[in-house]
């Protein structure tokens, strides 16, 4: 059973680099059990916050709790997907490799003491999760976009997270795979607390109970209230809101639900 006791807890923080202001005042709660989306223009501060979290980064002003504790002690309970993942097209690496990777901090005296025996069992367990268990010992370099995220939101799992942190992980994919990542991590928040970074309001509204715009500043709304007055306030300027969830053809307009699959005619 979920409590409903924050485990993210944010309090008066600010962070700058280079005494160029990011992050002012902020003030933040995300409860255990959450499927969050953060939102805000580019410079904003969104993957900032994200590193904060982390422990990445340290703030110069304010306290950030984590599971009760430090973000340096709780990050073995964090999976990170970051915003770029640098890997040489080139390089013959399957997607066990990759998966693989998300435990080199649990390999007994660094890389040379090797993977713990049940890695293999979690990088399988992880692909499952993402619905590509059957593609572990393909070439991650033949992958599509779409699969691709997958893998890399199972490097994520594979350190058996209890929060689930993503930064872009819809970028550079299409609408059909966007979905279908939407769909995984639906089902991934079934057990685990979820907070991803992404421009794309009008798909991300249908997944989330709560925006969280963050531009220097970080204001929490939910997404029954996201309109174009409040997305021009993120963004600072006109913003195109386009919606994936509505077809037309012959038949007129309808609406698909992606989490129950049902298409209504609207």
């Amino acid at each position: 059973m979920r409590s409903e006791m924050p485990i993210i807890r944010i309090k008066n923080l600010y962070f700058s680099y280079h005494d160029n202001p990011v992050l002012e005042d902020v003030n933040l709660e995300i409860d255990n059990g959450e499927l969050a989306s953060i939102v805000g223009p580019n410079g904003g501060g969104k993957t900032t916050l994200l590193k904060l979290i982390l422990g990445l980064l340290k703030p110069q002003q304010g306290t950030i709790e984590i599971f009760n504790t430090t973000p340096e002690k709780a990050r073995r309970k964090i999976g990170y997907m970051p915003q770029q993942t640098q890997l040489d097209p080139q390089f013959p690496i399957s997607v066990l490799d990759v998966v693989l990777t998300g435990q080199i901090d649990r390999c007994g005296k660094g890389l040379t003491g090797g993977f713990p025996k049940a890695a293999a069992g979690i990088a399988q367990a992880a692909l499952t999760e993402v619905g590509l268990g059957d593609f572990i010992q393909k070439s991650f370099n033949r992958l599509s976009g779409g699969q691709r995220q997958r893998v890399l939101i199972a490097r994520a799992l594979c350190t058996e997270p209890e929060l689930l942190l993503l930064d872009e992980p819809t970028s550079n994919i299409d609408s059909r795979s966007e979905e279908n990542l939407y769909e995984t991590l639906a089902r991934l928040n079934r057990k685990m607390t979820i907070l991803l970074v992404s421009h794309d309001i009008g798909f991300v509204s249908q997944f989330v109970k709560s925006v969280i715009c963050v531009n220097h500043q970080v204001i929490i709304h939910p997404t029954s209230q996201i309109n174009g007055t409040i997305i021009k306030e993120i963004y600072g300027g006109d913003f195109n809101l386009i919606r994936h969830d509505h077809r037309c053809d012959h038949a007129g307009h309808s609406h698909h639900d992606p989490l129950s699959g049902n298409r209504k005619q609207l």
